[in-house]
């Protein structure tokens, strides 16, 4: 027989179970850090859509909207639209939190500005890696019945291993460019003097913790291709 034995699945539960539960861990802290920064105001005073427009025009970034937006950290960059969507308590708040993020999220505006070459990789796989989340779990599920009958359904377990690289490889690009972005949006706000002392490293606690929840996502997505090529070497084996 091919493919996934007893051992096997219980391999691949304990192996998503540990992921998913690291990244469970790393979602609590995050909301934790998101509500102790929200509750503790900067002494400039101003809201995070004021330090999204100041950021803007200190970069000389021009045509990029700050719209208000819906939800709890729901925060982020459209490069097409190039509008700058910041959730209630960030686009009008006064706090840590909304500067952070606000900072953070023009930060990704700037980098489309200056051409930074991660960002437009990882644009061009959007379509890519959409398209293959739609359909991946559908072919994993095929591929381990059909490979677990026969080594001639090899070619579906390479189909699955493909479309979860192009996921992997999607999620790695991202690190750099959120890095980049947590960075530049740090850096504008100590040399603007808006967030000073405590509360500059308040900034960089919670914006670390949000930069955690996309390396344990490139982590899951990594072990996962790793798992199905090791997979799939072993049946080609038996």
């Amino acid at each position: 027989m091919y493919g996934m034995g007893n051992m096997d699945w219980y391999i691949f539960m304990a192996i998503g179970g540990v992921m998913s539960l690291i990244g469970m861990m790393v979602g609590a802290r995050l909301q934790a850090k998101a509500k102790k920064y929200s509750a503790i105001g900067i002494r400039s005073g101003i809201t995070g859509a004021e330090v999204a427009a100041r950021m803007l025009k200190h970069y000389g970034v021009s045509g990029v909207q700050i719209l208000q937006g819906e939800g709890f950290l729901t925060d982020h960059y459209h490069p097409v639209r190039k509008t700058v969507v910041l959730s209630p308590a960030i686009y009008g708040g006064r706090s840590i939190l909304s500067a952070a993020v606000a900072a953070h999220e023009v930060g990704h505006a700037v980098q489309h500005a200056f051409g930074y070459a991660p960002v437009h990789v990882r644009s061009a796989l959007v379509p890519i890696v959409q398209f293959s989340a739609k359909i991946q779990q559908y072919v994993l599920l095929g591929a381990f019945m059909l490979f677990a009958s026969s080594p001639n359904y090899s070619w579906v377990m390479l189909v699955a291993i493909a479309l979860f690289a192009v996921t992997a490889l999607f999620s790695i690009i991202t690190l750099p460019v959120e890095f980049d972005a947590t960075r530049r949006g740090l850096k504008y706000l100590e040399e603007s003097g808006l967030t000073q002392g405590e509360e500059h490293e308040g900034a960089k606690d919670a914006l670390w913790w949000a930069a955690m929840t996309y390396v344990v996502a490139a982590l899951s997505a990594l072990v996962m291709v790793l798992y199905l090529i090791l997979r799939y070497r072993s049946g080609n084996r038996a």
